[in-house]
């Protein structure tokens, strides 16, 4: 089944599998009286149905090498641009852990992940909540340390090898991240796509596996 979430300013998204976006746009032309025209861009690709519904799909590992606008349903280009197996580097990372590894296809090959305590937010006043405070804060310098470690280990002697890198989870925990050095050629070759996660593990690793080589099409119109 396509993952679906609404989006700001009212429409919703959804991810779609490489194999399932012929079949998807094909639904999609049936359910909206047909297809009225195409635009192909580098970075988009906007299908708009004769009753005035729009799909904007953003073209994953861009750019796509096709342009202009078509009548009628032409989503051929992107369909053969998702469909090309890569290789990517995953780095996921939320307060309670932490999750790298590389997928070919949408599978993972190579990973680690690491869960770590960081504790909530404290009721209490005075110095015991400043005690708690410190303590918290340094459960979680030493979390995104790790995170760091093992994303230098596993990842970035990789990056020769790698078609593209696509990251998720927390976007402050990924910001504190980026300001180690060590990683930034891992940053400079990441996707502007971050993936919502839950709290990493091997199997929210697999599922963003899948997750990052989805064509996500934004729908809106009437």
């Amino acid at each position: 089944m396509a993952r679906e979430r609404q989006v700001a300013g009212g429409g919703r998204a959804v991810e779609i599998a490489p194999d399932r976006l012929e079949g998807w746009y094909a639904r999609f032309a049936a359910r909206n009286d047909g297809v009225r025209e195409t635009e192909l861009k580098p970075d988009t690709v906007t299908v708009v149905a004769d009753n005035g519904v729009a799909a904007v799909a953003t073209v994953p590992f861009g750019p796509l090498n096709a342009g202009g606008t078509v009548p009628g349903l032409a989503v051929g280009p992107l369909v053969d641009h998702a469909l090309i197996s890569r290789r990517i580097a995953l780095l996921l990372v939320r307060r309670g852990g932490h999750s790298v590894g590389i997928a070919r296809g949408g599978v993972v090959v190579r990973s680690r992940t690491d869960r770590h305590l960081v504790q909530g937010r404290s009721a209490a006043g005075g110095w015991s909540q400043q005690r708690f405070a410190r303590r918290r804060e340094g459960q979680a310098r030493s979390a995104l340390r790790s995170a760091a470690d093992d994303a230098f280990e596993v990842l970035v002697p990789q990056l020769s090898e790698v078609d593209a890198v696509v990251l998720g989870g927390d976007r402050r925990a990924l910001e504190s991240l980026r300001e180690d050095k060590r990683l930034a050629p891992l940053f400079q070759r990441a996707e502007p796509r971050v993936l919502a996660i839950a709290e990493p593990r091997r199997t929210v690793l697999e599922d963003a596996a899948e997750r990052a080589v989805a064509v996500e099409i934004t729908l809106s119109g009437p």
